[in-house]
């Protein structure tokens, strides 16, 4: 079978898309290049530039290359832009995604793999967040991928699509130094380009009720959650998912940002003491994932800790950014 996968040039889609080829699964990237990259792509994987909004582009792709499984990765993730543009967020990830699902129902595409986010929780009082855990989300970006798990759960049960969506807790990490963030919108990036920039590091309110006062996250390695994508599409391979099959991908472990700070400072050899701000809106305290249902629904845990996550982050930054 082959799979389509959308946004797959960018940070996490290229990890993806190595994963699943060094599985041997066949692949057809979708990306716009708008922040994806085409060299993070393995030779000899196909890739359209185009957009997951175009509906007769769409359904070229998945009749010309018999696609009978999607990845779909690509919208906009940007919480702070979700606030200032909500249509735009509700036209490209809700709208577009309809448009997607529409396609594959038409194509006879059997297999829906969608990337949710944490964000669909909001800021629930939970030590760790279950996929049962209410879902309250706080921006247009967190309701927007909460729709979209209806959508796809809906269309999966209209169109006996088996379905599973998967909601990524923080990312962090490269694979290889080529394949790491270009961006700088993820806590750890925005560290190092503080840094290099000379700059203290900036810390987001510590007067929160945990330990030091500062967020506490469960940050994920994305070579990790690239291999959770590569179960999940097994899974659905195996139709053995049915139209329901939700699960948290994070380490089940907490980690302060100010301890995150700490470990980055010791990574770059930059110790600057960081600079406290005010706490920004809808930033929840805690935010750690129960990472048990995907263990035992996929089989998949994540293998790498916190400091491998910083360390080869830092050596894709410096690649990007040599001194």
């Amino acid at each position: 079978m082959t799979w389509l996968i959308t946004g797959g040039a960018g940070y996490i889609g290229a990890h993806v898309v190595r994963a699943m080829t060094g599985a041997g699964e066949r692949v057809v990237v979708l990306d716009d290049l708008s922040s994806g990259i085409r060299r993070r792509l393995p030779a000899g994987v196909p890739l359209v530039d185009g957009s997951y909004l175009d509906g007769p582009l769409l359904r070229r792709i998945l009749a010309g290359h018999g696609v009978s499984g999607v990845v779909h990765l690509a919208a906009r993730k940007r919480v702070p832009e979700s606030l200032e543009r909500p249509t735009e967020y509700y036209r490209d990830n809700v709208g577009g995604l309809a448009t997607l699902l529409e396609a594959v129902a038409d194509a006879g595409v059997d297999r829906f793999l969608f990337s949710s986010s944490a964000a669909v929780y909001g800021a629930p009082d939970a030590e760790l967040i279950t996929e049962d855990t209410p879902c309250a989300p706080l921006n247009p970006y967190g309701e927007t991928k909460l729709a979209g798990e209806w959508l796809v759960r809906a269309a999966g049960s209209a169109h006996g699509i088996a379905t599973a969506c998967l909601r990524y807790f923080n990312v962090a990490g490269a694979a290889a130094p080529e394949l790491a963030d270009t961006g700088v919108f993820n806590v750890v990036p925005m560290v190092f380009d503080r840094l290099t920039r000379d700059e203290a590091p900036r810390i987001f309110g510590d007067r929160h009720p945990t330990p030091d006062g500062t967020c506490v996250r469960d940050y994920i390695h994305v070579a990790d959650l690239a291999e959770a994508h590569l179960a999940a599409a097994r899974r659905l391979s195996a139709g053995g998912a049915g139209g329901d099959l939700t699960v948290n991908i994070g380490r089940g472990e907490g980690v302060s940002v100010r301890e995150l700070v700490t470990l980055i400072g010791e990574v770059t050899g930059d110790r600057r003491p960081a600079l406290v701000e005010g706490p920004r809106a809808g930033d929840p305290p805690r935010a750690v994932a129960s990472a048990a249902l995907a263990a035992r629904e996929l089989g998949w845990t994540a293998r790498h800790g916190l400091g491998e996550m910083v360390e080869s982050a830092w050596r894709g930054w410096l690649l990007q950014h040599p001194r």
